[in-house]
């Protein structure tokens, strides 16, 4: 329960940051594309707000479920398949959106991308035997 208590922290500070900087953050994050989605607890039905790293390619947006190499999804993951409807922001006006699993070659070629943009993604999907996965965020506002 401690370990939870810990990410819940670090979440918090850096959604007090991104939220008080217009999406700007300093640090490990310094210059990188990071945004906050809001999911819909699958169990608890309650909104929960995370933030991620993402990327922009050919015109789409799309983030990881890494959880920096765990053999886990993370939560927000499972809350996301069960209730596609997320909101996203992103440094702008917060914005509706619909979250689709990417599978496949596509999934392949977007990860591959993110690696090398930001090679802690390649470590990551070393560190776990689970496929990390791929979601394309779709504005729906």
């Amino acid at each position: 329960m401690h370990a939870v208590s810990d990410v819940n922290d670090w979440n918090r500070q850096v959604i007090e940051e991104f939220r008080a900087n217009d999406g700007r953050l300093s640090g490990q994050f310094d210059g990188a594309p990071v945004l906050l989605m809001h999911t819909v607890g699958a169990r608890s039905g309650q909104e929960r707000v995370n933030p991620m790293m993402y990327l922009d390619l050919d015109g789409h947006r799309y983030v990881f479920a890494s959880k920096a190499g765990a053999d886990t999804h993370p939560d927000w993951y499972h809350n996301l398949v069960a209730n596609p409807a997320v909101t996203v922001e992103a440094g702008g006006p917060a914005y509706g959106a619909h979250a689709a699993v990417v599978t496949g070659e596509e999934r392949d070629r977007v990860y591959a991308e993110q690696a090398r943009r930001y090679p802690g993604f390649a470590e990551y999907q070393e560190k776990t035997g689970r496929v990390i996965p791929v979601v394309e965020i779709t504005s729906t506002s």
